[in-house]
């Protein structure tokens, strides 16, 4: 008999255990969907759960008695709350670009087969801080540490295109260097050419800072959506041609959302 009892008991704190977790789940599910929608309705959150409306109610109060969402008062509608901010802040602080990236700058040089490189900005140049090596780029330059110029490389790009205007002409109003004939150094071109990466989300450079050298980068976001950093891929003219380079700028963007996810940004 008190076998029976045990099992008993042991199924009942088994099924209040994943009762417990599902709860748990749906609750960040919740936060997940105020993320995406900025704002939504009970009925909304319910639907997008796939729950009663009353599971979402009971979900939202806890969170709300928790601070981590409000209520529009006029609407009714939930939001994000302080709170939210709160936990994002005490995670962004631990947060490093380059530890965070390191697993993400090797999965793109192994599917790019190429040199992959994170750089930040550091006053007027690029610094590359994080480099990984694909299966093609035995013989590649070591980048690593290297402070490359931002009007000639596609992560300088990359960076500039996302800084205030101010930091913009500041870089522009100097004298830049013509490394190669392909270097653009007009002031005129490169506004054109940064309000292009901006839109387009990556930044590319072909024989610019050196003769057989292509290159394309994208921006990685902080929590607060300033970009901290580039991810980038390198390697010679002969292999990232026209038509692949177009490819591994899709890679590269896919690896800077997710190095961004990383780092707190919500896409």
């Amino acid at each position: 008999m008190s076998e029976k009892t045990e099992d008993t008991g042991s199924g009942r704190q088994s099924r209040g255990a994943a009762a417990s977790v599902q709860s748990v789940d749906r609750a960040v599910s919740v936060l997940e969907i105020l993320a995406r929608h900025t704002d939504a309705g009970v009925t909304e959150i319910a639907e997008e759960l796939g729950v009663h409306k009353s599971t979402a109610f009971r979900l939202l109060g806890v969170l709300e008695a928790r601070g981590l969402v409000s209520q529009e008062q006029d609407r009714g509608k939930y939001y994000l709350g302080p709170g939210v901010l709160r936990l994002a802040g005490a995670a962004a602080s631990r947060l490093d670009i380059s530890q965070e990236g390191a697993p993400v700058c090797r999965e793109l040089a192994e599917e790019a087969g190429e040199t992959a490189n994170i750089a930040v900005l550091d006053d007027d140049a690029a610094v590359n801080i994080m480099q990984a090596r694909g299966s093609s780029s035995v013989t590649a330059q070591n980048w690593l540490g290297r402070r490359t110029p931002l009007h000639a490389t596609s992560s300088g790009k990359a960076l500039l295109a996302h800084q205030p205007k101010s930091v913009q002409e500041s870089v522009l109003a100097r004298k830049l260097p013509r490394l190669t004939d392909h270097t653009v150094v007009s002031p005129a071109e490169l506004r054109v050419e940064l309000r292009s990466v901006a839109r387009n989300g990556f930044a590319s450079a072909r024989d610019e800072l050196e003769i057989g050298l292509h290159a394309v980068a994208a921006p990685v976001r902080a929590h607060d959506g300033k970009v901290i950093g580039a991810i980038s891929v390198s390697g010679p003219s002969y292999r990232l041609e026209e038509e692949r380079l177009h490819e591994v700028a899709k890679r590269t963007v896919a690896a800077a959302q997710d190095l961004s996810r990383r780092m707190g940004y919500a896409y």
